[in-house]
């Protein structure tokens, strides 16, 4: 096989080194000839055949056949019609033809104005409130559900608060069950009139009770302003009482004279604000500071819709009177402004075994002071309040600041 003129043909020469038999299917009047060559395409002149009577020692060399590429390719491949070589791209189809559509011009960030302190500690309180949500093992958590009844005697100034049962209690006991009383508590409000409780069912999550307890004294304004907290709690003789989970009713929908029954799921962490802290352990001196920073969103306990807050810090195992400290009050406020410090002295390799009790209380003279909510931070905490703790016992002279969320955390045994 030769190339000639260019790339694009080919010639092809055939021979056959032996003669055919005499009854050849040759025409007659022509004798058989000892060179075949390919038949050219009906288009192609044929080449004339040799005369019988040339001499045999050279025959005459063939006319050369002309046939494309993809002609040769089809012959030797597939006798038949010649087809199209198909294309790579045919076998892609997911590949396209260029230039495509150029892509939408991407739009240039807007530049934020610069963040100042108390508004990176505002982003810094919500991202922590969000975690400490992701990390709550109660926030997912069925507590059970509460029914009672609410009735407004207007005539005697009278709210009569029947509660008939909880159904589906969280277990609370090794046991496996509960022992649960209601208590509740108008808010806002500070005195001891407006705390009334159940009586303790034992070993149950499934409490009847059946009990009316009424408030007196209570007229049609404070019913437009106040809001009846109902807390479920186990009684622990060994401990302090446990907190199970709560509701609240705004009372203002509750219409005169008329007895409206609630069903209403109970809820673990309620709205009781928020506290700014700092810890930092000082090595040369052996010594934790806890600064109390400030609070924020405090629930409101007296009737004017404020508090008078201050808070209170321990550092378990009790340690006497040198591990109890309170900061100052702060009059008629929800969002307090502290900014003290405290000094434990405390071996660093202790303080891992050690527990910071963190409570915000409202004071209240002559009378005792309202719980609002509490924190503890230690190597028993979760979520950001393990990490702050952590964060504390690593980086010794740093000064780590943390808001928390208040919960139950930190209330009194005594109800």
């Amino acid at each position: 096989m030769k190339t000639a003129n260019g790339p694009s043909c080919v010639l092809v020469q055939m021979s056959v080194s032996k003669a055919p038999p005499s009854h050849s299917h040759f025409p007659s009047g022509g004798g058989p000839s000892s060179h075949l060559t390919l038949p050219p395409p009906s288009s192609s002149s044929t080449s004339p055949s040799p005369s019988s009577a040339s001499p045999p020692s050279a025959p005459p060399p063939p006319s050369p056949v002309k046939i494309s590429m993809q002609e040769h390719f089809a012959i030797n491949v597939c006798p038949g019609p010649i087809l199209p070589i198909p294309n790579l791209s045919d076998f892609f189809p997911r590949y396209h033809a260029f230039p495509t559509t150029p892509p939408p011009p991407r739009e240039k960030p807007v530049a934020r104005p610069r963040e100042t302190d108390r508004e990176r500690d505002e982003d810094r309180q919500m991202d922590g409130e969000e975690r400490e949500g992701m990390d709550s093992d109660d926030d997912d958590t069925y507590l059970g559900t509460l029914e009672f009844s609410l009735l407004f005697d207007q005539e005697n100034n009278c709210l009569h608060c029947t509660i008939h049962k909880a159904k589906g209690l969280k277990a609370m006991d090794s046991n496996g069950l509960a022992d649960p009383y209601v208590k509740l508590h108008l808010l806002p409000g500070a005195s001891k009139a407006n705390k009334l409780r159940t009586k303790t069912l034992k070993n149950t999550l499934n409490p009847v009770w059946n009990e009316t307890l009424i408030y007196h004294g209570i007229t049609a304004a404070d019913m437009t302003t106040k809001t009846l907290r109902l807390c479920v709690c186990d009684m622990d003789r060994l401990g302090r009482n446990e907190f199970i989970g709560e509701v609240r009713v705004a009372l203002k929908k509750l219409k005169e004279g008329e007895s409206k029954r609630y069903n209403m799921g109970l809820e673990r962490i309620a709205q009781r604000g928020r506290i700014l802290v700092s810890l930092c352990y000082i090595m040369e001196k052996t010594c934790l500071v806890v600064g109390i920073i400030r609070c924020a969103h405090l629930a409101a306990m007296d009737s004017n819709g404020y508090s008078d807050p201050f808070v209170k810090i321990v550092l378990q195992p009790d340690m006497g009177k040198k591990s109890k400290y309170k900061t100052s009050v702060k009059k008629k406020t929800l969002n307090p402004e502290f900014n003290e410090e405290f000094i434990y002295e405390v071996p660093h390799d202790q303080l891992a075994k050690k527990t910071l009790e963190i409570s915000v209380w409202d004071y209240d003279l002559g009378m005792s002071n309202d719980f609002i909510g509490g924190v503890e931070l230690g190597i028993n905490a979760k979520g950001e309040r393990l990490k702050h703790w952590f964060e504390c016992l690593k980086y010794k002279g740093k000064k780590v600041e943390y808001w928390h969320t208040l919960t139950q955390q930190g209330a009194p045994s005594s109800d």
